[in-house]
């Protein structure tokens, strides 16, 4: 069996690193492949691992708030790197402040992400997105 490759971090300016270990621990457990970018990481960071690893998925965590400003764009630059196809995930406290969940899923969708996640989602609901979307 061939496992499945999914690149995980944090964008941007934000070094909340607990949550994206559990991610990982639970995907690593799942039996993925998962390239852990890290914190502080930029959306080149995400699609140069994915390029590079041969990705079915990028999954983004953002908890400080600036997820929507930090990943404004990506799904045009994997359009430009050749890897249009891949599955985009986002996650966490994605906005500032209190705004609608629903009216913020909206947005990333139309940003090209295909799952978006309110805050405090396990990464076992993700799991059973990403067997679904990953075809297992």
């Amino acid at each position: 069996m061939i496992l499945k490759t999914i690149v995980i971090g944090v964008i941007g300016a934000d070094v909340h690193a607990v949550g994206n270990k559990i991610i990982e621990y639970t995907l690593v457990n799942s039996g993925y492949n998962v390239v852990n970018i890290g914190v502080l990481s930029s959306q080149e960071d995400f699609i140069n691992a994915a390029i590079e690893t041969d990705a079915d998925l990028i999954m983004v965590s953002s908890l400080y708030g600036h997820g929507e400003i930090d990943c404004r764009g990506m799904r045009e630059k994997c359009i430009e790197s050749g890897i249009e196809d891949i599955l985009l995930y986002v996650g966490g406290n994605i906005v500032v402040g209190k705004q609608d969940f629903d009216e913020v899923k909206e947005r990333f969708n139309e940003m090209g992400f295909n799952r978006v996640y309110p805050p405090g989602t396990s990464i076992d609901e993700a799991l059973e997105d990403i067997k679904e979307d990953l075809g297992e």
